[in-house]
């Protein structure tokens, strides 16, 4: 094994002494530094402006303390919301935004503050597959401002993307109704197909739900005890009459009309 050179102990002292003497000469460092308020607040808001929200945020941080109680909070603390905004930090800078309005429920940033605690949940939404929580509070949160601000100019965008997340709460549903057919759990498959159909009335998969909850029914049949199989074989029939009212042209026509079929000759067969 090669070993690395050793470093003399004299050059460990030249390299601390270094490394002290770059830091005190680091402009950042002199700004953290200072007991000037005023100057720490020119900086931070210049290192903001540069879009150097990791040095702007410990200084609206420390500021934020030092002037609470005066004009220049509303600034500050604003400026601290979009920081976090600005580091990608969306889930702490919902909390800061939605704490702004609190504090500050009438004012020239109030309601572009009630918008970014909506839109940081936005961000924070994830692919459908995963959990909704934070899609549910960005709709919320878009709700409320919309109601708080009726003719602002932001409402159409607002809509689009209520629109959007509602889109995507429709294929975690439908996700979900797959899942559970997949892992041959078919009442939990039909019980969640039919509640799609009462959630989103206007999913643009209608067809293939109603299908899956055709499915659905007709193979909780087949592997039910004999005691629920009659049952459960007319609830595939009321499926398939619900399906084909809907869409008789369906491509999936043929296998409809063949569980259809099986499940009116079990049921003759049951008695």
């Amino acid at each position: 094994m090669k070993l690395l050179p050793q470093i003399p102990c004299y050059s460990f002292l030249l390299l601390s002494i270094a490394v002290i003497t770059f830091s005190s000469c680091d402009p950042y460092q002199k700004v953290l530094k200072s007991n000037d308020l005023d100057y720490k607040l020119t900086k931070a808001k210049e290192y903001y402006n540069k879009g150097d929200y990791f040095k702007a945020q410990p200084l609206f941080e420390e500021l934020i303390t030092a002037y609470k109680g005066t004009k220049s909070i509303e600034d500050i603390s604003f400026y601290y919301a979009y920081c976090h905004y600005g580091m990608g930090n969306y889930i702490l800078a919902a909390y800061y935004f939605k704490s702004f309005t609190k504090s500050h429920p009438v004012g020239d940033y109030t309601e572009e503050a009630q918008f970014q605690f909506a839109y940081c949940y936005y961000l924070s939404s994830p692919s459908a597959n995963l959990d909704q929580t934070n899609t549910y509070k960005a709709i919320e949160a878009f709700q409320l401002f919309a109601s708080l601000y009726p003719e602002s100019e932001r409402i159409e965008e607002c809509n689009k993307l209520i629109d959007q997340m509602r889109r995507k709460l429709e294929m975690k549903a439908l996700h979900n109704a797959k899942l559970y057919f997949d892992l041959e759990k078919y009442k939990a498959a039909a019980k969640y197909s039919e509640q799609i159909l009462k959630d989103f009335p206007d999913i643009e998969e209608k067809e293939e739900i109603y299908f899956l909850t055709l499915r659905s029914f007709y193979y909780l049949a087949q592997n039910s005890v004999v005691s629920k199989k009659k049952e459960r074989y007319q609830k595939a029939l009321e499926a398939y009459y619900k399906f084909i009212d809907k869409f008789p042209t369906s491509k999936y026509i043929k296998d409809a009309e063949k569980m259809y079929s099986e499940s009116a000759e079990n049921i003759k067969k049951l008695g």
